[in-house]
């Protein structure tokens, strides 16, 4: 087995760290006539998306494995500056034994997201809630997990949800091994978060149906706040936030307002791009042309998380 190497921060960050905020997806039914424009095609939708926001974090990964053309057009179809993370498929994770996941987790790094070339973020490994921490398991999956792909370099984020998690015998593998815990803000699961980490990335889950941006605008100022201590700190680096679950309906808005708070340009606006052309059917230059994976494909982009709580005694083994 190789001695894993942490990845210094300076060599997969820009010169100066960047934050990136979006949401869960982009094919949600009530995001339509609220988020997007009345009339908007669904073809349009990660167009548009892309343009508001900085980042996406695709879930439709973690259900089903699609072709390197898939993410070459998801890759076209968005702007410079923007990035996907990628929900890693179900079957590496939903197992008894995580250090049996290796040819599951090959062929997911092999499926053709490097065709995202600069625009992959980071991937998310997501471990159900009732898989407790087995130290010697778990460094077994993490010694699994390549550090490139086709020369691009990965990072990798940890999305663990059982209590037994949150003790430094975890924070420490993860950082042996390069990787961050995923920081969560919700009623349900631990937030673990590591001051050492090479990025940080957040899941806001907290989302309220009566509150127009989701999360109230004193809590949007105090994360705007904590993300620009991380960024800034003893130890810069990359942030990822990203509202999703909760009143799913609000991230769109939570994520702009984050965006807004943090004196962030939407990348429509540094771009100089008019809002309404995708809605008028016009050509936007520098987007690709081709038909993109939509709803009618996989109706899985913009289901939450929760409902993959699969039972581990049916995949384990499979994938």
């Amino acid at each position: 087995m190789d001695t894993p190497v942490s990845t210094p921060q300076s060599e997969i960050s820009a010169s100066k760290p960047r934050i990136r905020v979006g949401i869960g997806g982009w094919t949600f039914e009530p995001w339509r006539g609220s988020f997007y424009p009345a009339g908007l095609s669904h073809s349009k939708e990660l167009q548009y998306a892309s343009r508001q926001l900085t980042a996406i974090e695709v879930n439709g990964t973690y259900y089903s494995t699609f072709k390197p053309p898939t993410f070459a057009k998801w890759r076209d179809e968005t702007p410079e500056g923007f990035v996907f993370s990628l929900k890693a498929n179900r079957f590496a994770t939903h197992r008894r034994v995580l250090a049996d996941a290796g040819d599951s987790i090959a062929r997911f790094v092999d499926s053709g997201l490097s065709e995202l070339k600069h625009k992959l973020g980071p991937i998310v490994w997501h471990f159900m809630p009732t898989k407790a921490f087995d130290p010697a398991d778990f460094e077994a999956f993490l010694a699994l997990l390549p550090q490139q792909v086709n020369g691009l370099r990965l990072r990798h984020a940890l999305d663990v949800r059982h209590p037994s998690f949150a003790t430094p015998a975890f924070l420490a593998l993860a950082r042996r091994y390069g990787c961050a815990p995923v920081c969560t803000d919700s009623d349900q699961f631990p937030a673990i978060a590591d001051a050492e980490a090479d990025f940080a990335y957040l899941r806001l889950m907290r989302s309220q149906r009566d509150v127009a941006t989701g999360y109230t605008p004193a809590a949007i100022a105090q994360w705007a706040e904590g993300v620009r201590t991380w960024t800034t700190g003893e130890r810069p680096r990359d942030v990822f936030v990203y509202f999703i679950n909760g009143a799913k309906e609000r991230a769109p808005a939570g994520a702009m307002a984050l965006l807004q708070q943090l004196g962030m340009q939407r990348i429509d606006e540094m771009l100089g791009r008019d809002r309404h052309r995708l809605q008028d059917g016009k050509h936007v230059a520098g987007v690709g042309e081709g038909r993109l994976e939509t709803p009618e494909d996989d109706d899985h982009h913009g289901q939450d998380d929760q409902e993959a709580e699969l039972d581990d005694e049916v995949l384990d083994g499979k994938g």
